[in-house]
């Protein structure tokens, strides 16, 4: 049920709570089908008309009333994304899995419940929180052009201020320059996720520290850059340098990628911060994680993943059921992706954050295997065994006490035994008496 309330409350945000004045008014679904169904027939004209389509691959419509509605509100999400960028030149249409398995085929569709766009020659995944919002946001930025230019001083100041995001800047001499294109090329194999930037000016390029035709990748809070090596690079060179680094040491999971991030794990497994940044100690707690993972950056398995429960309202109660912490408070843990198994670092004060050389500690633990999830498992399993041993003293207490009805049994058959020989033993006394007057009548006669 929350899977299908994930799905709704998007669509019911779109909808008009009071009446509005003129220019603040949410988009109501009109009721018109905009959403194709992409059959073999029609899939090539589509794909024609449109300078971008987008795809939702699903399994076929089941028979369960629940799963039905969400399937609805799925459909609805996709028709108001339709409605609103009508005039952007966007097309939407849904895929049968088993009715359209060779169209599926055709276009490279494989994971069930997944929007693929088909851009030029390029097919990108969205792999966010499948809302009309979010969506429309998602195909927005791949409107956009690959790489934005920075031309001022203004405009580098927003640039610096882009810490959550992936981004690259390079210099260049001009937009006609080889090197540029191959920069602008490679842009395009992960755009909208990963930020691209350049500048043609020598005085953007001298606050940036940037030599001609020279590369600067940067990481997700860190306050330093990392120049790629080898200038000029290719667009070759570009996205296998991106692809290796590309997973970085913090992130923040956003809902327009954050199955890509999740998917993302390190054998299985996350290392996981709650921490709201509106909230002081929120915001303390992630001013120390963010020297921690600055400190330790070159530990290529260390990669932790910020969650601010502000940005996921309805995921807070099942977050804190599945995981057992307070989420209100800043909390670091190992999150098992398999099983959603979980362990925590412990805090011994409520009030006090752990020092930056705790949690470091703590860290050091979880990449060495001293914290881990399988012994969260052991203890559960410790308990189950207790719980058996308990069973089985108590099957040998049923034991003892049958085994002492038996005995008790036999005790009172033993008796009874005993009972029936005094009687017998009165008769024959009965007998002798009899006898004894039978002689005494005679010795008279």
């Amino acid at each position: 049920m929350l899977s299908l309330w994930l799905f709704l409350l998007p669509f019911l945000s779109l909808l008009n709570l009071a009446p509005a004045e003129k220019g603040l008014e949410f988009p109501h679904y009109d009721g018109m089908d905009r959403v194709l169904d992409i059959s073999d027939k029609n899939y090539k004209k589509a794909l024609k008309k449109y300078s971008m389509l987008c795809l939702y691959y699903h399994e076929p419509i089941p028979d369960s009333k629940e799963q039905q509605k969400k399937f609805q509100m799925t459909e609805l999400v996709l028709e108001l994304a339709a409605q609103v960028m009508e005039e952007k030149d966007i097309g939407f249409g849904m895929v049968d899995s088993h009715k359209d398995a060779k169209v599926a085929k055709k276009l490279g569709l494989e994971e069930e419940g997944s929007v693929y766009v088909f851009k030029d020659d390029r097919v990108i995944e969205f792999d966010g929180y499948l809302s009309a919002n979010i969506l429309v946001e998602f195909l927005l930025d791949l409107l956009d052009e690959p790489v934005e230019i920075i031309e001022n001083a203004l405009e580098l100041r927003a640039f610096d201020r882009m810490e959550e995001d992936i981004r690259l800047i390079g210099y260049f001499k001009s937009e006609e320059s080889e090197h540029y294109e191959a920069f602008k090329e490679a842009a395009e194999h992960f755009q909208p996720y990963i930020k691209f930037f350049a500048t043609f000016e020598k005085s953007v390029a001298k606050e940036l520290t940037l030599k001609l035709n020279e590369v600067d990748f940067y990481e997700p809070f860190m306050e330093e850059p990392v120049t790629i090596p080898g200038k000029p690079h290719s667009e070759k060179e570009l996205v296998e340098f991106i692809t290796e680094h590309r997973r970085p040491t913090l992130r923040k999971l956003r809902p327009e990628d954050m199955f890509e991030t999740w998917e993302d794990d390190i054998e299985g497994i996350h290392i996981v911060a709650f921490a709201e940044e509106e909230d002081p100690d929120g915001y303390e707690f992630l001013e120390i994680l963010k020297e921690v993972a600055r400190d330790n950056t070159h530990l290529p398995d260390l990669s932790i993943i910020w969650i601010d429960p502000d940005d996921f309202p309805l995921l807070i109660p099942y977050w804190g059921k599945t995981f057992k912490v307070d989420l209100f408070r800043p909390q670091i843990g190992v999150v098992n992706v398999t099983d959603a198994d979980s362990v925590w670092m412990e805090m011994d004060d409520e009030d006090d954050l752990p020092t930056a050389q705790e949690l470091e500690d703590w860290i050091e633990d979880v990449l060495s295997g001293k914290v881990n999830t399988e012994d969260d498992d052991n203890d559960d399993d410790d308990d189950d065994d207790d719980d058996d041993d308990d069973d089985d003293d108590d099957d040998d207490n049923d034991e003892d006490a049958d085994d002492n009805e038996d005995t008790d049994q036999e005790v009172e058959d033993e008796d009874d035994d005993e009972e029936e020989d005094d009687n017998d033993n009165d008769d024959d006394d009965d007998d002798n008496e009899d006898d004894d007057d039978d002689d005494d009548d005679d010795d008279d006669e």
